[in-house]
């Protein structure tokens, strides 16, 4: 039987969660209801099966003494923690198909927090009044489908009934499919690359993907504005990919200056750790990422600019900030624990920065591969430096054909091991 967990607060929102668990246990469903709230329950109320201070006890806090301390939000971040760790239990357990919930604000960071550590293919349905705006806190780089509540979550009405029992209805479909997928026989798929990619990366990219599908592989392209190397790095942390294609660096542009598109510190660094091979370029370090022009922050005021498209403003990076990115790649890839390279396209790094166009800067360029032969040095990290633009057809073919050389290698030495006696 296909089970779905219910998670929420049930201090403030037991009327609807009671509601929601008749209705799933209508379509056939286990029900498993986690109660996450900070406040002792009303008389009467509804209860959880897993209560409130097994979810506290479950991060190592006394949910008497989180509801009479003074700092509500360090409660909050406590129960969050605490039901992160049960849901994880469940699933581990196999009594966790799907998860559900429905919540404002507190209850949605409460949930989305759980549901980021699940599994990606895990069913995960979050129905919130925050879903109308920028979700990016609730989604992370996880497969969480968001719901928009309409109305507040406050009591069962003509309209939160309407866009519940879609939820609901959504949830147990979800999880029916889910727990038939566990007892499946396992799919003979092809290995899966992961590939970063931009717009002004795309023909390298695209030439790459061409030949690893030749070669017999799957690849799987992340779109790098932020969320999309996070997931990247999530899915080889999770042991996913047989490689990393990653010809489109840009996020550490934007960690290193402050543009709007960062994946935050730990970029790059997932795939070393996990084993991965990987194969790096550094596609469209020539660009920092703003929004609409007028967002840009005036401290850029003398930078060089161009406008991509009205909600896309790009600003060049400079040789000192080329030869920083040069040395953070250098270092991060050194301290992988599989075979890694980097090719360093000398003709130019994007479609912008190719002769004649508005990011040539071939000394800036320059700065980053200096920096970058110095912090591998020593190292077991390979560095080609190819005589061609980084969207050369070449280029992408010649990464591929590397990156299928590395997993070959790889794999032979794995099934070399396997047959000593």
């Amino acid at each position: 039987m296909a089970s779905v967990v219910l998670l929420g607060t049930l201090d403030t929102k037991g009327a609807e969660y009671a509601w929601l668990a008749e209705r799933l246990r209508e379509t056939g469903c286990e029900v498993v209801v986690v109660d996450a709230g900070v406040m002792p329950l009303p008389e009467g109320a509804f209860p959880g099966d897993v209560d409130a201070a097994t979810v506290a006890g479950a991060a190592g806090h006394d949910v008497a003494e989180l509801r009479t301390g003074a700092d509500r939000g360090a409660a909050m971040r406590a129960m969050a923690e605490g039901a992160d760790r049960v849901i994880a239990k469940l699933h581990r357990q196999g009594r966790l198909h799907a998860v559900l919930a429905v919540a404002g604000s507190g209850g949605s960071s409460i949930a989305a927090r759980a549901m980021q550590s699940l599994p990606i293919g895990v069913p995960k349905l979050l129905v919130s009044t925050m879903a109308a705006g920028d979700v990016g806190p609730y989604v992370g780089s996880s497969d969480i489908t968001l719901m928009y509540s309409v109305v507040d979550v406050a009591g069962i009405n003509s309209v939160s009934r309407l866009v519940m029992g879609n939820a609901v209805a959504a949830a147990a479909g979800m999880a029916a499919r889910y727990e038939r997928s566990l007892s499946a026989p396992p799919a003979r798929g092809r290995e899966l690359i992961g590939a970063s990619m931009f717009g002004i990366t795309t023909p390298a990219v695209d030439a790459a993907r061409a030949r690893l599908d030749e070669l017999g592989y799957e690849v799987l392209v992340f779109h790098a504005t932020g969320s999309g190397g996070r997931a990247l790095e999530k899915l080889a942390a999770g042991g996913f990919l047989a490689g990393v294609l990653d010809l489109t660096t840009t996020e550490l542009a934007d960690e290193l200056v402050g543009g709007v598109l960062s994946a935050g510190p730990d970029r790059l660094t997932a795939a070393g750790r996990a084993g991965v091979p990987q194969v790096v370029a550094p596609g469209a370090l020539d660009s920092v990422n703003f929004g609409p022009a007028d967002t840009v922050p005036p401290r850029f005021a003398d930078r060089r600019f161009l406008v991509h498209n009205p909600t896309v403003t790009l600003m060049r990076t400079t040789a000192e900030e080329m030869a920083a990115l040069g040395d953070t790649i250098g270092r991060k890839l050194a301290a992988a624990h599989a075979p890694t390279a980097v090719m360093w396209p000398l003709g130019g790094v994007s479609a912008v920065d190719a002769e004649g166009g508005p990011f040539h800067d071939p000394a800036a360029d320059a700065a980053g591969l200096a920096a970058l032969r110095g912090a591998v040095a020593g190292s077991a990290v390979e560095l080609r430096e190819v005589d061609a633009h980084l969207n050369d057809a070449s280029f992408g073919v010649a990464a591929a054909e590397l990156l299928d050389r590395m997993i070959g290698g790889r794999r032979e030495a794995a099934e070399g091991h396997t047959a000593q006696p």
